[in-house]
């Protein structure tokens, strides 16, 4: 399946090359500009009605130079299965850029058709450098930023900089761990952003 490429400005939200293939996953009404969308529901903006549940989808292997999944993989019903189908169709090297919420967030039990929960180290099972599960899957993603939203009130006390420092200094990277083990349920979390580099 073929779709529209991005071209001029829009390829430079993406990437340095000079045309980008974008999909949307789980696009909803807001799909992102330029992009192909799928979703399930067909009330929405969608180019492609397809289950996300159900793989595969209708695109080829390596399709895609980045995958926008936003507020979509708490929904789905196998989180390894979605996200192995999500490397399937990006090229090696592409991006894939997931939104979630954290697992703190008091927000998440809002919608009844949540199902997965996730923290900052809820995707290592996709490193092999990382992982404690090195039997899960042979898909191997490598994480290129992981930053995670706090509630308005202490973003504003700046409590968000400093549980997210390694955005600015890697091996500060424990403050996040610090936060999640031993704080989080006082200072919640509100959204987890990743972006992963496909490696095939």
């Amino acid at each position: 399946m073929t779709g529209p490429e991005l071209q001029g400005t829009a390829s430079s939200q993406s990437a340095s090359a000079p045309s980008q293939k974008i999909l949307d996953v789980g696009c909803g009404q807001n799909k992102y500009p330029g992009a192909i969308g799928i979703d399930s529901n067909p009330r929405s903006n969608a180019d492609v009605i397809h289950d996300l549940g159900v793989p595969p989808y209708p695109f080829a292997d390596n399709e895609f130079d980045e995958i926008i999944c936003r507020h979509v993989i708490e929904h789905v019903p196998d989180v390894m299965s979605f996200v192995s189908e999500l490397h399937r169709i990006t090229k090696p090297g592409g991006l894939i850029k997931i939104v979630t919420p954290h697992y703190s967030n008091p927000d998440w039990p809002t919608d009844p058709t949540h199902r997965n929960h996730f923290n900052s180290y809820s995707f290592t099972c996709f490193m092999p450098t990382r992982t404690p599960f090195p039997f899960y899957t042979t898909v191997e993603l490598r994480s290129r930023r992981t930053y995670v939203s706090l509630a308005n009130l202490w973003r504003v006390l700046g409590l968000e900089w400093l549980t997210n420092l390694d955005q600015h200094w890697p091996a500060f990277r424990f403050t996040r761990k610090f936060w999640e083990f031993y704080l989080s349920n006082i200072f919640r979390g509100k959204e987890l952003h990743f972006e992963f580099e496909v490696v095939k």
